[in-house]
């Protein structure tokens, strides 16, 4: 049987309470006083959809072996490149094998879903034992506009194979509608919405239903044999009628995220199921209906292997870990709509040399090193010689990863002279309790929080974006382990 055999999330730690974009932007648009409510999810400036779904995909992964992975498929309607496979970067920064299926869904909402059935389908024909379905987003909604306010960012990720599945794929159902609501062209950042109410009677509440009626038809169920239903709908008053459409009960429908995170696009039902596979029990069934142009409609139930994933962070987990973002020009500044001064330091960027890219592989990709297997010192980046002046092995090294390991800051700094999107620039040196010392860029926390001694773990981060060149350049970063809510 194919379905679900793990799941993942990420929610990154900045929040926008939205009474301050409205504090700011009402005067312009006091119609949007309706949706300044709750706080939205925000990327940090050195995150993209790129980054976030690496993390959800590692948390999804958690101790799997990664030579076990047969695929990855990334969705999203943010990808940072069009022309460059964003999966390609997505399997290197988590080491799979190079002779693995890829691939890019895009250009709807409902990618997610849809890629998370092709992936079924594959496991099912037997050509593959495991595919990786990560759905990540940061849409921008134009200032002043309801979309800022409602749109967040966030990612999900389901490995879906054959074996240990904790949640069978029974059956689905899928509506394609060319239906013009959200659209955007090559160069805009900002949708286009089509009137609301349109969107609202024509689209979601009509189309949802199609998907949702046309599964309980064929395979004979109804809307009370579900223990959760999760609607891919950042409505809530939408919800209320669909759920009366269907004839279900309130207490059956998964929350939306729409008052703590927002509008996740490709990634909201995705996030959604995580959400709701966190708390599901044996034999609980799952309804997941998506939308954009069109909507899928997917019945999973799950099995007794749901008890042996408990320990993922999923949603619930990075929802614990938040930092308000009480700034609302700082969130202009990381999503670029605000030009500021950068200095002639902010101006200086080296090129990024493609060949090395490519040739640092996972050294670089994956935070690779090497471990001498005469006496056990881990060291980055890769050596043949072991740097242990008591050993001195010499090609006699195997794979160390350093992107799984928690370390310690020896010694850090917080620099308000180089430049920084978010400064001051905060460096230094991390020491691993294994072995191996890396010099790494400090993110996600505040100067005042670091301390010697303060545990970090490593993220996979956008290191720099050179537009100019048409080139974003990823790497790791330290951050500190979060031990309870801040």
């Amino acid at each position: 049987m194919a379905g679900i055999t793990s799941y993942g999330g990420y929610v990154p730690r900045y929040r926008l309470d939205r009474s301050l974009i409205f504090g700011a932007m009402g005067w312009f648009n006091a119609a949007t006083a309706g949706v300044a409510r709750g706080e939205k999810a925000i990327a940090n400036y050195d995150e993209d959809t790129i980054t976030m779904a690496v993390s959800a995909g590692l948390d999804c992964l958690g101790n799997i072996p990664r030579k076990d992975v047969d695929g990855i498929y990334v969705c999203s309607t943010t990808f940072p490149y069009i022309e460059r496979q964003n999966a390609a970067i997505c399997a290197a920064a988590m080491d799979f094998r190079h002779d693995i299926r890829s691939a890019d869904f895009s250009s709807s909402m409902r990618s997610g879903t849809t890629a998370l059935l092709s992936a079924c389908e594959a496991v099912s024909s037997g050509n593959v034992n495991n595919i990786l379905v990560t759905a990540s987003d940061t849409r921008l909604g134009k200032p002043g506009s309801n979309d800022e306010h409602t749109f967040g960012d966030g990612a999900g990720a389901l490995l879906v194979g054959s074996e240990g599945v904790i949640a069978e794929l029974k059956g689905s159902y899928s509506v394609t509608r060319d239906f013009v609501d959200y659209r955007r062209i090559d160069g805009e950042r900002f949708s286009h919405v089509w009137e609301e109410r349109w969107v609202r009677d024509e689209g979601y509440s009509k189309i949802i239903p199609q998907a949702a009626l046309g599964l309980a038809k064929k395979y004979n169920v109804k809307a009370s044999d579900f223990a959760k239903i999760i609607i891919g709908c950042p409505v809530a008053a939408v919800i209320k009628g669909l759920t009366k459409a269907l004839g279900a009960q309130p207490e059956q429908m998964q929350d939306n995220l729409g008052m703590n995170v927002g509008n996740t696009g490709a990634a909201l039902p995705i996030m959604m199921l995580v959400a709701a596979l966190e708390e599901a029990k044996p034999g609980d069934k799952l309804l997941v209906l998506s939308y954009g142009s069109g909507s899928d409609a997917l019945y999973f139930e799950v099995t007794e292997e749901i008890e042996r994933v408990r320990n993922r962070a999923g949603i619930s987990g990075h929802l614990a870990v938040r930092k308000e973002l009480g700034n609302y020009a700082k969130y202009l500044v990381f999503r670029d709509l605000l030009p500021v001064e950068v200095g002639i330091r902010g101006e200086d960027m080296a090129m990024a040399r493609m060949s090395v890219i490519y040739r640092g592989d996972k050294t670089m990709a994956a935070l690779c090193g090497s471990r001498c297997t005469v006496c056990g010192t881990p060291q980055y980046p890769k050596q043949r010689v072991c740097i242990n002046p008591a050993c001195g092995a010499t090609d006699q090294m195997e794979d160390y990863y350093f992107s799984d390991k928690v370390g310690k800051i020896t010694s850090y700094t917080g620099d308000n002279l180089a430049f920084s999107w978010d400064p001051p620039a905060m460096y230094g040196y991390v020491d691993f309790a294994e072995g191996g010392r890396l010099y790494l860029d400090i993110t996600d926390t505040e100067l005042e929080e670091l301390a010697v001694g303060t545990p970090v773990k490593m993220t996979f981060r956008r290191k720099f974006s050179d537009k100019r060149r048409g080139t974003y350049s990823y790497f790791w970063k330290a951050t500190p382990v979060a031990e309870e809510n801040k």
